[in-house]
């Protein structure tokens, strides 16, 4: 059986990931990426402020993602080849499931980063994704270089992948997956059941 205490020593970085992958303004065409990105950053930090409590800062954190991170996309990324293994109400449970698994796993391990300090760098194109590159200062000291890619849906700009130095959180967290349903004999009902293990448990911490 795989190991959930690995898996949430390897999300603590994830962490970092998803405190930069939110806004709480709407993207426009006319909005530079790099202004969106900055914005992005100082609300997703702002949210993740241990301060406020632990409830609240799940419900502006769900909010934020729901609205203005590609979570569709990311989630279906995710999946891979396994999708085909998947029965339409698996799928469905899955989609279910994947947000609220996102934001709770990851909640409370943001106010770590509150208070960190974002600085864009530069930015470039990806073929059809502009990419946008910054610098986060760490509070207890340290920096780490993080490049954000960006999609245009229907007029906002969304994050789809946000990279840092150089491990890619959707590339992670299609691993991860893969790893729960191989190491459980291929099955895909493994997967929802370890979603639903790491839900439980972070809402009981």
């Amino acid at each position: 059986m795989f190991s959930y205490g690995i898996l949430r020593r390897s999300l603590l970085r994830g962490g970092l990931l998803t405190a930069l992958w939110i806004t709480t303004a709407t993207a426009s065409p006319a909005e530079q990426p790099t202004t969106v990105v900055a914005y992005v950053a100082a609300q997703g930090l702002a949210a993740a402020d241990p301060r406020v409590p632990r409830q609240q800062r799940f419900s502006q954190l769900r909010l934020l993602f729901d609205h203005y991170f590609d979570m569709g996309h990311v989630a279906a990324f995710a999946l891979g080849r396994y999708r085909l293994l998947a029965t339409p109400q698996e799928l469905q449970q899955y989609s279910d499931l994947y947000d609220t698994f996102t934001v709770l796993v990851y909640s409370d391990r943001l106010a770590q980063f509150a208070g960190a300090q974002v600085q864009i760098t530069s930015a470039y194109s990806d073929g059809a994704e502009p990419v946008v590159t910054s610098e986060i200062s760490r509070p207890a000291g340290g920096s780490a270089k993080i490049d954000w890619h960006l999609v245009d849906r229907h007029g906002r700009w969304k994050v789809s992948d946000v990279v840092i130095d150089n491990v890619s959180m959707r590339a992670s967290q299609r691993q991860y997956f893969a790893q729960w349903i191989a190491t459980n004999g291929g099955r895909f009902d493994a997967l929802l059941a370890v979603m639903r293990q790491q839900i439980a448990a972070a809402r009981q911490s």
